[in-house]
């Protein structure tokens, strides 16, 4: 047996005895000790913070080519509606890339997310307050890049953002799978993944929080993407006081359950306004 898998196990073993391990083992702290010991690298925090935006593209791009072998007169946008489907292809690959990464210093995907305290429902209820405090900061921040860049006219490149027709069962995908993985793959990549390793390599809290915060944001301007820098900019600056927040909530917490529920309930209200 290698060094990696008994390190797993240990870790494994250990944190089912005591949750409070399952917070220390994802600290800067303790992130720095694997970092000494060669475990932890720039090249896994720097691959998946900003790798999540292109293949996003690239996932949109592959059902694109599918439309355009159907003769399809607009098949870039035509597969912009399909996000809730072709955006699982990048989910996937970034678990399967975090398993890599993660298992080489010794721990689990699941010692990413900290504890889960689901008794008495106290997780869910945490998760519905972030929810009701998140939620406005996105769309106090929609608004105003929507009146900074377009005033009272409609982005014209925001049309894969209003409700479209998909079939019943790219429907039913979005509306059962779609977010469970969504979500969870979103903020185990960007906070309980990148953001505590970068905090340790780089030894500023700020620039991990700086670059975390960019390409958190930068990734909702890759869905539906179009070369038109108005829009793009539209996007990020409407996207990016939320992504602040939800970042901030995790640095102080470091608990990603509440979290990832709160991120279920806007994607299940995202996909609801728009295949419904």
């Amino acid at each position: 047996m290698s060094q990696t898998m008994i390190l797993c196990d240990q870790a494994a073993s250990v944190s089912a005895l005591d949750p409070n391990l399952l917070t220390k083992i994802n600290l800067p702290a303790s992130i720095r000790e694997r970092a000494a010991a060669g475990r932890v690298t720039f090249t896994g925090p720097l691959l998946l913070v900003c790798g999540r935006s292109f293949l996003w593209m690239a996932s949109q791009g592959l059902v694109a080519l599918i439309f355009l072998a159907q003769h399809h007169t607009s098949p870039w946008r035509e597969a912009t509606y399909w996000w809730s489907i072709c955006f699982t292809l990048a989910d996937l690959t970034c678990l399967a890339a975090m398993r890599s990464f993660t298992r080489r210093e010794g721990i689990r995907i699941r010692d990413l997310i900290g504890p889960i305290r689901m008794r008495h429902g106290r997780d869910l209820f945490l998760g519905l307050g972030y929810y009701m405090l998140v939620f406005p900061v996105f769309l106090g921040g929609g608004y105003l890049a929507q009146a900074s860049f377009y005033g009272s006219r409609t982005n014209p490149s925001a049309y894969f953002l209003f409700s479209h027709a998909l079939p019943l069962w790219a429907v039913i995908y979005s509306l059962s799978i779609y977010w469970i993985i969504q979500s969870a793959t979103e903020e185990l990549t960007y906070q309980g993944y990148v953001l505590p390793r970068l905090e340790a390599l780089t030894g500023r809290s700020w620039i991990a929080f700086a670059l975390v915060a960019f390409w958190f944001t930068a990734q909702h301007c890759a869905i539906g993407f179009v070369p038109d820098w108005r829009s793009l900019a539209c996007r990020f600056l409407g996207f990016l006081p939320g992504c602040m927040v939800m970042i901030a909530i995790y640095k102080r917490t470091r608990r990603l359950m509440p979290l990832i529920i709160a991120h279920w309930l806007i994607d299940i209200g995202a996909i609801l306004m728009t295949t419904l």
